[in-house]
């Protein structure tokens, strides 16, 4: 909300949609706004496109550390495979650990990395020659840097330069004099790679909220898309179900991306308008999904074609909207509107006619609502809150290294809270370092019996299998990744070192390559990064091994990973043990806290109007909540659901429904309520024993003894709902019904978690005797049959709905012989000569028959007989619809367009 009270607007009972039309739309960002482009598929699976900036900025600090390495080594007379290797790894290091988000943040870290990585090489070459103490210092080292990871990145970044620089000084056995001009290599490698990312890879977080937020528009046209795969008649119900539920999810984690981006420095300066962005953006989020559930209750009837017709070609026309222009979306509002309202005026309709056409009209209303929400959005730069109270913007999440964080932290909740007293409160901060210690203590003999001049591959697997993970399932999966990536990276490795010949050049050119594409895979799936490095250790490899021995060294390579992951693996669960079920439980507790803070903002929303509270902050903070469950419950190997149990399934699936209610309560329940006394006693009291009973769930997953139970609030939230049909109508008291009917599927979902959680259920509401108006409710609850728990069974059909014959039209298409040739141009004032435009035909059954693009804007297309609609949609244009019917004897049609 922009403020308490008075800048509240009113919002459509039905779809929150806001009643006051921005009118100006020019000063949407470009980059957000801009025409359809062929690159937009990347926006969508890279939000921000951080994976291809990791990539990028590993490709520039690579060949820029791996050039001066070079003429470094040259200038100081320094063995050149040294000076690369020296100077190879600062460009390593600062691409993978160092990010920020001005030059200072980006220069400190950079500029002190050559200082703890020459000090421990000093170490390595003055211990040369005792190579028990060697191994010994590569175990404290890695047991070192875990410790001083709980100390903040720059702390970690030393750690992790005094373990490279031990593992260096080690493999390339470099001489204590020449220690001096290692340091010199590396200084100046190091300022040089930060002047190139300065110039080349400069952080631009605000371009970076643009790209997602332009993300998110690509995202929701493909929504839109795919509701018109939804509504063919011929369409596979279940595949485009899932198309749909994969669309949702990535649209999501796009919106909690954009809302992680807000809190950023540098990005949004006004907390203000960052609030707005954010409320706009949760609104027009819910639209869409409101939209997607309405679009697949309509294709699992039979609606009238007419009607079906109408939709696909509004959402056409809602897909192919220029966002910048998304007052446009009105005609396809009214269009649907209009052919919705006509069957419903009809009294001779067909009871499941009325329905569909019931459904129509919410599809209708929602795209207005997505229509308010996206002008809203794109005119924020002129929009700033005038109200002193305006409430500014508070982060539900933190990215971290550009992602949604995951199990990280339901894993430090559930350790915190296992040792908080005595000498276990140090637990925390010396877990992961003796994971370490006893790890690399039992796999450094193991690995020098099999290799003794590359032993440290062992202790990479330890490091590798404990950095990033928090659950056995986690370092399980990390173990299947390493090795699908070894062992894929080593037969690319071999086949391009066979190419390239081992010339130098090529050799470094693959090495920059594969460090860059692992680079830019990390974030999707590990087995790409390891793939990547591989492939460029091949080549290294490949300088100084010979052929015979090559797949007998990346054997023996596969070898010590795996046993160094098995091991590290292993001490995780024996040493400080932390159940992979201990962490699921504790990101199933923040749920429940999350979902109880919701429902404390609309308790206080609802009984102190001005109070400053952010209802659409507090379900997104339960979408964070759900990710970081999801994760967490990650099996191993995903199974077919009847080999994994339904166990997990159901509760996941529960959840993500409470989720979705959430979202919704939130957005309907940010209202004044102006009610009689004892109907606002009412709603507070269904507030407090909803409170309550969370409070009971949440004591239950967080000890694991039940403490109470769970009170439904259902028949309280009916009999409320009953008494507000008697109320003035308004649009408060229809925001307050919708508000109160998630409230009821909200209760529904969780009361059903909290069962399979093992919390007793009550029999009833939790009424007291005493309480004023208990007994009359408890009564008419008992006339009318609420009370009671809904039946999960649809409702029987009525009996002359039952009867109604369904007519089959079949699959069969007409005689591609019998199509008609269609041509003609489309033009605008802009462009006399022709508009590029995509433009799709529509027939009378809502199918996509046909689809072209304009060449030098002209068009030719084949339909059959019958009635079509063409819809032309260029950019920065509104699409239009046009009408066409094609007759069997025509020999040819010519259509002009004008836009």
């Amino acid at each position: 909300m922009t403020s308490p009270r008075s800048a509240r607007q009113e919002l459509d009972h039905s779809t929150g949609a806001n009643t006051a039309k921005a009118v100006r739309t020019d000063v949407a960002p470009r980059r957000v706004a801009g025409p359809h482009r062929w690159w937009d598929w990347v926006l969508v699976a890279d939000p921000g496109l951080g994976q291809l900036q990791a990539g990028w900025r590993t490709l520039v600090a690579m060949v820029t550390s791996l050039a001066v390495g070079y003429g470094m080594a040259q200038a100081l007379a320094v063995p050149t495979m040294i000076g690369m290797m020296v100077a190879g790894m600062m460009g390593l290091m600062s691409a993978f650990a160092v990010a920020g988000n001005d030059w200072i943040q980006l220069a400190r870290p950079i500029l002190w990395m050559p200082f703890p990585y020459t000090a421990v090489l000093w170490l390595a070459a003055t211990l040369h020659d005792d190579r028990a103490l060697e191994i010994g210092l590569d175990a404290a080292a890695l047991a070192l840097t875990f410790l001083l990871a709980r100390f903040g990145p720059l702390a970690l970044l030393t750690g992790m330069m005094l373990f490279n620089g031990l593992m260096v000084g080690i493999i390339a056995g470099i001489p204590l004099a020449m220690v001096g001009k290692a340091f010199a290599v590396a200084l100046v490698s190091a300022a040089t790679v930060l002047v190139t990312r300065l110039l080349l890879c400069h952080p631009m977080p605000r371009e970076d909220l643009l790209r997602t937020q332009r993300a998110f528009v690509v995202e929701a046209r493909r929504l839109a898309d795919i509701t018109v795969d939804a509504l063919d008649p011929d369409a596979d119900l279940n595949r485009v179900e899932r198309r749909m539920n994969r669309s949702l999810r990535r649209l999501n984690i796009v919106t909690v991306t954009i809302d992680a981006r807000l809190a950023q420095p540098e990005t949004a300066t006004d907390p203000a308008v960052a609030e707005l962005l954010h409320r706009h953006l949760f609104d027009a989020e819910l639209a869409l999904r409101g939209i997607a559930q309405a679009v697949q209750a309509l294709a699992a009837q039979s609606p009238p074609e007419q009607l079906r017709r109408t939709l696909v070609v509004g959402l056409l026309l809602a897909r192919d909207t220029p966002p910048a222009q998304a007052s446009g979306l009105r005609p396809a509002v009214e269009m649907i509107r209009e052919q919705a309202d006509t069957i419903l005026r009809d009294s001779r309709a067909d009871p499941q006619a009325a329905e569909s056409a019931a459904l129509a009209r919410r599809v209708a209303e929602l795209l207005d609502s997505l229509a308010d929400s996206l002008v809203s959005w794109l005119t924020l730069g002129e929009q700033t809150p005038s109200s002193p109270t305006a409430v500014p913007f508070q982060p539900a999440v933190a990215l971290e290294n550009n992602r949604i964080p995951g199990s990280a932290e339901p894993m430090r909740r559930a350790l915190t809270a296992r040792t908080q007293s005595g000498w276990q409160r140090a637990i925390p901060f010396l877990r992961a370092p003796v994971h370490a210690a006893v790890a690399a203590a039992i796999v450094c003999p193991i690995a020098d019996a099999i290799d003794p001049r590359r032993f440290y591959w062992g202790l990479v697997g330890v490091m590798i299998t404990l950095f990033g993970t928090n659950t056995t399932h986690e370092r399980l999966r990390k173990f299947g990744h390493r090795m699908i990536g070894t062992a894929a990276g080593a037969v690319i490795g071999v086949l391009l070192l066979h190419v390239t010949g081992q010339h130098v050049y090529w050799t470094l050119t693959v090495i920059v390559l594969g460090l860059s594409f692992g680079a830019w895979g990390m974030q999707r799936a590990y087995a790409l990064w390891v793939f990547g490095l591989v492939v460029a250790l091949v080549q290294l490899y490949g300088l100084t091994t010979p052929d015979g021995t090559m797949n007998h060294l990346l054997g023996e390579r596969l070898l010590e990973n795996g046993v160094g992951i098995l091991i590290a693996t292993a001490c995780a669960a024996l040493i400080f043990p932390l159940s992979t079920r201990a962490v699921v439980r504790e990101a199933e507790h923040g749920y429940v806290q999350a979902i109880q803070k919701l429902l404390t903002q609309v308790s206080a929303r609802w009984e102190e109007p001005e109070s400053p509270v952010r209802l659409r902050g507090a379900a997104r903070a339960v979408d964070v909540a759900l990710f970081q469950v999801a994760e967490a419950s990650r099996p191993v190997v995903r199974m077919p659901l009847g080999v994994r149990g339904r166990g997990p399934h159901h509760r996941m699936a529960l959840l993500n429904t409470a989720a979705a209610h959430a979202r919704a309560l939130a957005a309907a329940a940010d209202v004044d309520i102006d009610l009689a006394p004892d109907l606002s006693e009412r709603a507070r009291f269904i507030t407090r024993t909803f409170t309550d009973s969370l409070r009971a769930l949440d004591h239950h997953l967080a000890n694991g003894t039940a403490q109470g139970v769970w009170r439904r609030v259902s028949p309280l939230v009916w009999e409320l709902q009953a008494e507000l049909r008697h109320a003035v109508p308004g649009p408060r008291v229809r925001r307050l019904q919708t508000a109160l009917h998630e409230l009821d599927a909200l209760d529904e979902a969780l009361a059903a978690f909290a069962e399979q959680c093992g919390l007793p259920l009550a029999a009833d509401a939790g009424w007291e005797r005493g309480q004023p108006g208990a007994m009359k409710w408890q009564t008419h609850a008992a006339a009318t049959g609420r009370g009671r728990p809904r039946s999960s069974q649809p409702a029987a059909a009525p009996a002359a709905h039952a009867a109604t014959p369904t007519i089959t039209h079949g699959a069969a298409r007409t005689d591609p012989a019998a199509a008609v040739p269609v041509t003609g141009s489309v033009r605008c004032a802009a462009h006399p000569g022709g508009c590029r435009a995509q433009i799709t035909v529509i027939n009378a059954r809502g199918q996509r028959v046909a689809h072209t693009y304009t060449d030098t804007g002209r068009y030719r297309l084949s339909l059959p007989p019958g009635h079509h609609t063409v819809v032309v949609s260029a950019p920065e244009h509104s699409p239009l619809a046009e009408p066409v019917t094609v007759r069997a004897p025509q020999p040819h049609i010519r259509l002009d367009i004008r836009l």
